[in-house]
């Protein structure tokens, strides 16, 4: 066994012990194991939320972005430091709705706000389609990183297998809580690993950040900026906004924001936020300066830009600690996206079935989901194909559908009822569904539009159709909408 391999079973091994660890002193009923008893301070809410913005897509995929893209990959750094802007302001709303009906879900949230279980089942089950290629997405990337980063020694399908049972094992023990403790030694390493590697490899193979870039311009003339067509600006404008709102609509976004003790702790979280996400530069550097050293990495392949640079680099030891980083990428997103899919599932969709379930019922119903969602999203990951691909392009523009229900449920007198709400998410889910699958696009609708036009998100598309619909059936359907009353409106209104 080669020195990668044990250094990165080591902190597979400490991110077990601190999830299980997690459970001690605690009473683990539904609450608890879902948002944590709602006592997460400023440090633990921004370790589970930043949990979210380092993935194994981010460690990955905004290298190889850098790598195959160029200049567009800057919409990542974009999209995350925005939406914190719109969290300073809404995530506090949430909360203090969420905190005195003590709700516990995505579902459970407009459920509550628009007193309707069908479209809290409805926002469940389009919340539990997005999570499984996000999911998907988490075990990929962590097969490809410990395969690569163990030289070889374990496969990917292996790699896979161990992953989803750890993660698996600690979810089901301790729920959030372990999330948060595997959070806390993830993002220390991270922010180590990742800056020197920003520093370090174009330092050592250009002579600067500088030298880097013009190398870069040198070979590739125009490469490092935003193109005319195609991955344009009116792309980045478009894409940037899209994922701005979609970015907290995530269910398992929501546990992170139930758990938090203060609306303070949101606010400081969303503060520190676009500070952090500044480390998203140094993993494009790594991905830029890896066109010089690692070429000819096509497709898929150009995922591999930061590993292959990295192996060239560095001692088996260190990439050891490279493929550590990326495991606990996996495993902290991925913890919590079974949580909340298993919560959705027991607690939004059969609860809302079977209402006489105890909350112990609905606990343990919630706990045995946890590994069947686990193999669902496994099978998925070795057997998907292609068919994930397309689901996973479909998740962001999926969760963004319900965006304009939850900000329409904060005006006053709130005029959107439950049957707009629900038929705004169903027409731009549709819309995002056949326009994926059928990959149907703006060009192939209306090719003699102006190129700009052309160049939109089509999920943009989605979203525009979403509220129109939200807006008239909402008229149609006013006298048999439930309606906020205004003292409720003044508790949970936006400030």
């Amino acid at each position: 066994m080669n020195i990668a391999l044990l250094v990165i079973f080591g902190f597979l091994l400490l991110s077990i012990y601190l999830g299980i660890r997690a459970k001690k002193g605690k009473k683990m009923d539904l609450e608890q194991w879902t948002v944590g008893g709602r006592g997460f301070g400023a440090l633990f809410v921004f370790l589970l939320m930043a949990g979210e913005i380092y993935t194994t897509f981010t460690f990955l995929g905004g290298s190889a972005w850098a790598y195959g893209k160029g200049g567009p990959a800057y919409y990542i750094l974009a999209y995350i430091s925005l939406s914190c802007v719109i969290g300073y302001w809404l995530l506090p709303a949430i909360w203090r709705y969420a905190n005195k009906h003590k709700l516990m879900s995505l579902s459970d949230f407009y459920e509550k706000k628009y007193d309707s279980p069908f479209l809290g089942v409805l926002v469940a089950i389009v919340g539990i389609i997005s999570i499984i290629p996000y999911l998907v997405l988490q075990l990929k990337g962590l097969g490809i990183i410990v395969s690569q980063a163990s030289y070889g020694s374990i496969s990917p399908t292996l790699a896979i297998w161990i992953g989803a049972i750890a993660v698996t094992v600690y979810v089901m023990v301790s729920g959030l809580h372990g999330s948060a403790w595997t959070a806390v030694i993830k993002d220390i390493m991270i922010f180590g690993i990742v800056v020197f590697l920003g520093f370090y490899i174009p330092f050592h193979y250009y002579g600067g950040i500088s030298s880097m870039f013009s190398s870069i311009e040198e070979a590739a003339p125009g490469f490092l900026a935003i193109p005319e067509k195609g991955l344009s600006i009116s792309w980045f404008i478009s894409s940037v906004l899209l994922t701005v709102l979609g970015f907290y609509m995530w269910p398992h976004g929501f546990g992170g924001i139930f758990a938090a003790k203060s609306e303070r702790a949101l606010r400081k979280n969303t503060i520190i936020s676009p500070l952090y996400t500044l480390m998203l530069l140094f993993v494009f550097f790594v991905g830029f300066a890896a066109i010089g050293q690692v070429p000819g990495l096509k497709g898929p392949d150009a995922d591999l830009a930061l590993l292959k640079i990295s192996i060239q680099t560095f001692d088996p030891w260190f990439v050891g600690l490279i493929g550590a980083v990326g495991l606990l990428t996996a495993l902290v997103p991925g913890s919590m996206l079974l949580l909340s899919g298993a919560t959705l599932l027991a607690k939004n969709v059969y609860k809302t079935f079977v209402p006489q379930a105890s909350d112990v019922q609905v606990m343990k119903l919630a706990r045995y989901l946890v590994p069947v969602i686990t193999l669902v999203s496994v099978f998925f990951t070795l057997n998907g194909g292609n068919t994930i691909v397309t689901l996973l392009l479909m998740a962001y523009s999926f969760v963004t559908q319900l965006f304009p229900a939850l900000i329409f449920s904060f005006t006053k007198n709130r005029f959107v009822t439950k049957q707009g709400g629900a038929a705004g998410i169903i027409v731009g889910v549709g819309i995002v569904s056949y326009t994926t699958i059928t990959k149907m696009t703006i060009i192939s609708l209306v090719p003699f539009f102006p190129q700009w036009v052309l160049d939109l998100n089509v999920g943009i598309i989605a979203l525009v159709a979403n509220v129109l619909v939200t807006i008239v059936v909402s008229m149609l359907t006013k006298g048999l909408g439930h309606q906020l009353p205004s003292n409720e409106y003044a508790k949970s209104k936006v400030v």
